[in-house]
């Protein structure tokens, strides 16, 4: 754990950049997290069997060097703590429904976290209400959890409640329970919280034996409703929750505990046994909590984003006292030393809050977008000296940059890292100290105006490319951009023209990461063809694996689907080989009623290319994925050639015979030499751009033949 200095976030359309005053720490939470991350490899696989396994069947198919890369990177990126904050708006959106000024609660981790500027969307942040604090108000994600608690127990006035765990959870369930008209028995070993409890008016408590005291308190008829807020490993709770519960009661787990259900208690007295999932309803579901769709009210009464504005209510009329359990303040400097009060427990703690720096004056710095890794007054970094080598910078980073993009440009010898550019300004702020960038930022101008770059490489979301590379084109630069080109004809229309409507400029300055033609197998099998006189038949399978349907890459508007976004590849291996540009296309896809599954996911692709040739890309995301991901198989002149994987490609026939067998070889190093090359030398860069245009075109066409069941054509 540490604290760093990075840059403030973006602010986006339908979200707010929140200046924090105060964060609630969420002791079980982020204690379970920092002490995760204190374990070695080991320790982490043994805590993660299903992802070892992931692992395994990836050194099968890509080799150990490139797995233990990709895992590396990922275990190497940081996580920030916190879900639960309190602040004033400095930056909102247009569609935030926020002012700048506001004075607002946040929740979500990733968003609401331990930082000095988050940027929080519409549906993670609530106004406070006049005369609640910022501490109080910290508190909401967590009153929010435990509200949520107490509404899944469906309690009704003048019922019996047991809480069993009377830490800060359970003590606000408490209060909210007493709020609703509930008679509260709490159960806890240890007698100070029990105290605590009792003086903020649960009606019993209790450290021994919960059975008989349960019994006496609800007149020997069994508790209502049983809400588990305790953090244990251990069945007893649930064990002793269907005990003390009455025939047709209810039992809640909130807290982290072991389920092993005690069969015959449940069953014999129909005991409703739930689970509460975090905030309420839209926690984990990205176009709620990302996006800012909300719920309809009238439907869904009680989302995450509306409890906590409940619980905040409860705190303005003095129904509910956050701040009688905060036993702990720090200052946000000194905030490593919570964490190691909740590692070492070296006294006993409830409520934690860390507490920021104001400015008195109201107007605030401003927010700080840049940080200058090479400098310590505050200036730019100027551009480096003459230098046989590239400046490139980096608009995103995601983990396919870091664990592929970055180690080979490295390893090149011939790059020079100036800018990393990404929304979130802990995953530039660390990617640009850890990788040895220049500066990090959180605005893509400061990467454009930077004189130091020559190359700026788009690793952003799919929607975002034509605009990012009709803006580096514009600034002058170079692009690298990870495939796709773009996701519609508008966006390749957009790209091709600049704002007057005229011819872009320096279209030959844009590569597409298209890595598998530059790969020692592509090569061979487009050198053994090269003396053919007929036509090629080409098959292009890809075990391409499930994608759930929430991920971003699935949502048409963000990544375009897998046929544009990955699919591109594919073809324009196949263009590669043949030489020719596609002309038509015709598709279908599976046919089938299982929700579950993408039916464009699993495809087959006809593709007529000019010089005559065909080829078909079987797209599957329904084979089994410890097989190999991509096999191709190419015929002409009475020759073969197939390539396994791009670990062995073997071709006989007429032709002659060659062979190329060794570990697996995909053509990234290739790719980024010959993009460093035409960069420094100033000339096109190795893909003409009409052959990007052509693949991007087929890809659209392939997914309209989709849909229509018509040939399509290339124009």
């Amino acid at each position: 754990m540490w604290l760093a200095d990075v840059p403030a976030p973006l602010c986006r359309t339908r979200g707010a950049v929140v200046r924090t005053c105060a964060s609630f720490v969420s002791a079980g939470t982020e204690r379970m997290l920092a002490e995760f991350a204190r374990k070695g490899l080991v320790g982490k696989a043994l805590q993660m069997p299903d992802q070892v396994r992931k692992v395994l069947r990836k050194i099968k198919t890509e080799g150990l060097l490139s797995t233990l890369e990709k895992v590396q990177a990922k275990l190497d990126q940081p996580i920030p703590l916190g879900y639960s904050c309190a602040g004033i708006v400095a930056e909102a959106g247009r569609e935030s429904g926020l002012q700048a000024g506001d004075r607002v609660a946040c929740g979500g981790a990733g968003f609401a976290n331990h930082a000095e500027f988050d940027y929080v969307p519409r549906n993670l942040a609530v106004k406070i209400p006049d005369g609640v604090g910022f501490e109080d108000a910290s508190c909401a994600t967590v009153g929010a959890i435990a509200m949520q608690g107490v509404r899944q127990c469906d309690v009704r006035l003048g019922e019996t409640v047991a809480v069993i765990g009377l830490g800060l959870m359970g003590i606000l369930a408490v209060q909210m329970l007493k709020a609703a008209g509930c008679r509260v028995i709490g159960f806890d070993p240890a007698a100070d919280r029990c105290a605590l409890a009792a003086e903020l008016g649960c009606d019993s408590t209790v450290t021994g034996d919960l059975v008989p005291a349960a019994a006496a308190f609800s007149g020997g008829q069994g508790v209502d409703a049983v809400l588990i807020t305790a953090a244990t490993h251990s069945d007893e709770p649930v064990t002793v929750a269907a005990e003390i519960c009455r025939r047709k009661g209810r039992v809640v787990a909130t807290g982290l505990v072991g389920m092993n259900l005690p069969r015959d208690q449940y069953y014999k007295k129909e005991i409703d046994f739930r689970l509460s999932c975090s905030y309420g309803p839209g926690r984990y579901d990205p176009v709620y909590e990302e996006q800012g769709v909300d719920y309809p009210f009238g439907y869904v009464r009680w989302t995450e984003q509306r409890n906590m504005a409940a619980f905040l209510q409860l705190v303005a009329e003095g129904k509910v006292t956050p701040s009688r359990l905060v036993t702990h303040r720090f200052k946000f400097d000194d905030a490593l030393a919570a964490y190691e009060l909740l590692l070492k427990r070296t006294e006993p703690y409830l409520g934690i809050v860390l507490e920021y720096p104001q400015d008195p004056s109201g107007e605030g710095a401003g927010i700080g977008r840049r940080i200058d890794f090479d400098r310590k007054d505050g200036r730019p970094v100027p551009p480096p000296a003459r230098t046989d080598k590239v400046g490139v910078s980096f608009l995103g980073c995601g983990n396919f940059a870091k664990a592929v993009l970055l180690p080979t440009l490295k390893k090149s010898g011939h790059a020079c890292l100036r800018g990393v550019c990404t929304a979130s300004g802990m995953s530039c702020g660390e990617t640009g100290r850890k990788e040895g960038f220049a500066f990090a930022t959180t605005d893509e101008g400061e990467v454009l105006k930077d004189e130091g770059t020559s190359l700026v490489m788009v690793t952003t979301r799919h929607n975002l490319h034509a605009g990012q590379i009709a803006a580096a084109l514009d600034a002058g630069r170079y692009v690298f951009c990870e495939k796709p080109l773009c996701l519609d004809e508008g966006q390749l229309e957009g790209l091709l023209r600049d704002s007057e409507g005229n011819p872009r400029a320096g279209l030959e300055r844009v590569m597409v990461g298209f890595n598998r033609r530059f790969s020692p197998h592509a090569l061979m099998i487009r050198d053994y063809f090269a003396r053919r006189t007929l036509p090629l038949v080409m098959h292009y399978r890809v075990n391409a694996g499930s994608v759930p349907k929430d991920v971003w890459l699935q949502d048409p508007e963000v990544g375009g689907g897998r046929l544009v976004g990955e699919g591109c590849h594919f073809i324009d291996f196949m263009r590669y080989v043949c030489g020719a540009p596609v002309v038509k296309v015709q598709a279908m896809c599976i046919q089938t009623q299982n929700a579950a599954e993408t039916p464009e996911d699993s495809a087959s692709v006809n593709l007529l290319f000019a010089d005559g040739s065909v080829g078909t890309l079987e797209y599957v995301a329904l084979g089994d994925t410890s097989q190999p991901k991509e096999f191709c198989e190419i015929h002409g002149e009475g020759s073969t050639a197939t390539m396994d994987n791009f670990c062995s490609t073997s071709c006989s026939g007429r032709l002659g015979r060659r062979r190329l067998k060794g570990s697996q070889r995909k053509g990234f190093a290739e790719e980024i030499a010959a993009t460093l090359d035409a960069v420094g030398s100033g000339g096109a860069m190795p893909i003409p751009f009409d052959e990007l245009a052509n693949v991007t075109r087929a890809t659209f066409a392939a997914l309209k033949a989709l849909r229509s069941g018509a040939t399509e054509a290339v124009l």
